[in-house]
């Protein structure tokens, strides 16, 4: 599926993915700058290029050698375009090989991490970029020859060429990554190319694209009804201040409560949306079906498989007696629309294939004869970005900055079966480490703060006496996305003061353990 350029009148920028596990952090790089970006296929055709109307082309790194068999090159009509062009290390490397003169060979020493950057020429794309600065490095591969009408901006100590530039075309490599955080004057360079060189101006705002995105639902809906599943979480929640905004008492959502939220949720939820704000909700109390759809069970992806049939089964069933709606609102963003390639290989070509457009994007696999329409207003947007819009309209900081929260909710923060008694204990013990944590005031510096309770029981003592109860593991990390994370060095009076709490508070407990885990190897979730 080919996505239709969306406004391409604004100023924007195309990345063209070559592998890079950082393509997506370019395009939020260059967001950042109010300057809208879009990840594109390196075999995108040069029609479709064209059709989006970019004020710049960004190639990403990758994990191939330009000079391997099956490496992924751009069509050499790109170089035509007459618009400038910034290759990141392995599109530093293309741009050589692509270009009349370049040439790229194996580095005789290859460089990984920080390196000091040496600037040869400030003027352009290194303007303010200071003489010995770190940038990140990652490359096993150099560009040994200019190509012709380029000059070298910088070197390293094993790179003679680190940055190079032919002002006259504005074509511009670096062999380093400026997007990520390690390279001390990467947005100074960034802001260099979108800004100066390609001059786009800073348009990319939350509150237009919330004008935007209005008048696009109002011409796309008309005057039907919208439905949205609520679950409390920024993206649905976003989702439907934007929706009620634009079509108002035609949108309902409808929240189910699979009885697996956190204490005091649902009821939190329901009065904020509907008392506070006045946007329709439906609350659907299903608690009783879903534990009974996942009675002694233990196997957590068996767990999943099940909560996710009975959300369907119930959703269908409420939306048919609630109906009907023609349209389905469904809170797809951005990485949801484009897939990383480092690990997709085409089997007829044994090509690494760069960023693919899912087609199939629909919410967990609902049925067919829903035969809703799709109505997807963030689908360009990342999750800082939703966060942003949010805070723009209005969305309370409680929703606008909840830790993630997965769809199962505390039913695979417990490990093994699930019954009333468990989770009882589990969101007791789950309050007071969120209130620990924001009485700290470290609630922010947080990626996620919870407890996991195990399916074993533990000796302890209290009053004298032997007792047999559940331990619980707190789980608290730093993350900027999730894809990576950290356990958090909290204090360790705030350790104490959960553990005390719990094991004086929480019937059921009477052991406290810490998970001290990164991810990888482990995960941030325990099921």
């Amino acid at each position: 599926m080919v996505t239709t350029p969306f406004h391409a009148n604004r100023p924007m920028l195309v990345i063209l993915d070559f592998g890079s596990q950082y393509s997506e952090l370019i395009a939020r790089r260059v967001r950042e700058l109010q300057v809208y970006s879009e990840v594109l296929s390196y075999r995108t055709p040069i029609a479709e290029i064209r059709e989006r109307n970019p004020q710049g082309i960004i190639l990403s790194g990758g994990p191939n050698s330009v000079y391997d068999r099956h490496a992924p090159h751009s069509d050499p009509a790109l170089w035509d375009l007459g618009i400038p062009v910034l290759g990141v290390c392995y599109g530093m490397q293309l741009m050589a090989q692509q270009l009349a003169g370049g040439l790229v060979e194996p580095a005789l020493k290859r460089e990984y991490g920080r390196a000091s950057l040496r600037v040869d020429n400030s003027t352009d794309l290194l303007k303010d970029v200071a003489d010995g600065t770190t940038m990140w490095m990652s490359h096993g591969d150099a560009v040994t020859r200019l190509p012709k009408g380029f000059v070298k901006l910088a070197h390293t100590e094993n790179s003679p060429c680190a940055a190079m530039a032919d002002h006259e075309r504005h074509f511009y490599g670096v062999q380093f990554h400026p997007e990520v955080v390690h390279s001390v004057g990467g947005m100074a360079l960034l802001i260099n190319f979108v800004r100066n060189i390609c001059r786009c101006e800073p348009t990319w705002t939350p509150e237009s694209f919330i004008e935007e995105s209005i008048a696009d639902v109002r011409a796309q809906v008309g005057t039907k009804r919208v439905l949205l599943a609520l679950s409390g979480g920024v993206d649905s929640s976003t989702l439907a201040f934007l929706l009620h905004r634009a079509i108002g008492d035609q949108l309902t959502c409808m929240f189910i409560d699979q009885g697996f939220m956190r204490k005091e949720e649902p009821e939190r939820l329901v009065k904020l949306f509907r008392d506070q704000f006045h946007i329709p909700v439906v609350h659907v109390q299903a608690t009783e079906r879903f534990l009974e759809r996942i009675k002694d069970v233990s196997d957590p992806e068996e767990k999943r498989k099940r909560i996710g049939h009975e959300f369907i089964q119930v959703f269908e069933e409420e939306s048919s007696r609630l109906g009907p709606f023609d349209y389905l609102a469904q809170g797809t963003l951005y990485p949801d629309v484009i897939e990383s390639s480092g690990e997709n290989i085409d089997p007829a070509t044994g090509e690494r294939v760069a960023v693919r457009i899912k087609s199939h994007h629909n919410v967990g696999g609902l049925p067919k004869n829903l035969r809703f329409k799709l109505v997807e207003p963030l689908r360009r947007l990342f999750k800082d970005e939703v966060r942003k819009v949010g805070r723009v309209l209005g969305l309370p900081e409680e929703i606008v900055n909840r830790h993630p929260f997965p769809g199962p909710g505390l039913a695979i923060r417990i490990l093994g079966a699930v019954d009333y008694e468990k989770l009882t204990i589990l969101r007791d013990a789950d309050m007071i480490v969120r209130q620990e944590i924001n009485a700290s005031g470290l609630y922010h510096s947080l990626w996620q703060a919870f407890a996991v309770l195990l399916p074993v029981k533990t000796v302890g003592v209290m009053g004298d006496q032997r007792t047999y109860a559940y331990p619980v593991i707190l789980r608290l990390v730093t993350s900027e996305d999730g894809m990576t994370a950290d356990w958090a060095r909290m204090p360790y009076e705030l350790l104490e003061r959960i553990a005390t709490r719990i094991v004086n508070e929480v019937t059921g407990i009477n052991r406290v353990a810490l998970d001290i885990t990164s991810k990888p190897p482990g995960t941030i979730e325990w099921e």
